[in-house]
């Protein structure tokens, strides 16, 4: 069997129809959350199914989510899109991540961007005080404050001033968009990549960054108790930006799931389409060793 490191980022990925055979060749599969596993409203059952028959055969799945908020939190959503717990050993969430370098770089004074109702998790968990641009040593940002009806456009005013102060800017969420229910939003990560391009110093808490792969490579040798090579870990994910690219700066295989943010761009009705991804996974596109329209066994 191929595997992404000796396929050329140029090279399409063949269309798969079962996950059963490529999984077989793997002990741990790093799997992203939204978009494969459900669709920010409900589960997908092929896709859960297929990862608890993986664990059912002694594999180790860790979710990877650039949720930006507690792996506990992440767990509750979970159970409320009807996730079975059977589906996964543990999660790696960007909220936790960006927690921990807040922790490190002892900031006392933060500047939040975000939600505070659907974000609460995360807020209530920092130890810094929550005050205004003029008084932060950094921003933390979990998302738009209205991601309904505001666009990253709207706080380039409010960069200008932190660009000014020289804000680090910590990015809790590094995903650009969501697909929720079938609506594409705006996520933290557009206005971190805003910031980025002004000149400000971002620090990406999650995907497609070294320190989420890391994080879950360290969980799984722990739940296995066992040295786990990366030619034996499998990332499973819909966005090639975050998920895919991930997997390559990490150095294992990808498997790209075409019915989640791309799907606009990789589906023709209802089924995927080898033309339209041949476009997507273009000169500069990552690799991945399959594609799918959905998880499935």
């Amino acid at each position: 069997m191929p595997t992404s490191s000796h396929r050329h980022a140029s090279e399409v990925p063949p269309i798969l129809m079962h996950a059963g055979p490529i999984l077989a060749h793997y002990d741990v599969v790093f799997c992203d959350v939204w978009g494969v596993v459900h669709n920010g409203m409900t589960a997908f059952e092929g896709a859960c199914r297929a990862l608890e028959t993986f664990r059912t055969g002694g594999g180790t799945v860790i979710l990877v989510s650039n949720a930006p908020v507690p792996k506990k939190r992440v767990s509750d959503m979970l159970d409320s899109r009807h996730v079975p717990r059977g589906a996964w050993d543990d999660i790696v969430s960007s909220g936790d991540i960006a927690l921990s370098h807040l922790e490190e770089r002892k900031f006392e004074r933060l500047y939040c961007i975000g939600p505070l109702d659907r974000d609460q998790a995360l807020f209530s968990a920092l130890r810094a005080r929550s005050v205004g641009l003029d008084d932060a040593e950094a921003i933390i940002c979990t998302g738009l404050n209205d991601d309904r009806t505001e666009a990253p456009e709207d706080y380039r005013a409010n960069l200008t001033r932190a660009l000014k102060k020289r804000l680090p800017f910590v990015c809790a969420n590094p995903d650009l968009i969501v697909d929720v229910g079938g609506t594409l939003l705006y996520c933290a990560g557009a206005i971190a990549d805003l910031y980025a391009q002004m000149g400000g110093e971002v620090y990406w808490a999650g995907k497609p960054y070294l320190s989420a792969y890391e994080t879950a490579h360290r969980k799984a040798e722990g739940l296995r108790n066992s040295n786990v090579e990366k030619s034996r870990i499998l990332v499973i994910g819909d966005a090639l930006r975050t998920d895919i690219k991930g997997a390559e700066n990490y150095g294992c295989d990808a498997l790209f799931i075409a019915s989640g943010i791309h799907r606009h761009e990789t589906v023709d009705g209802i089924d995927l389409s080898a033309t339209k991804l041949s476009d997507l996974f273009g000169p500069n596109a990552p690799p991945a060793i399959g594609a799918m329209l959905e998880l499935a066994w």
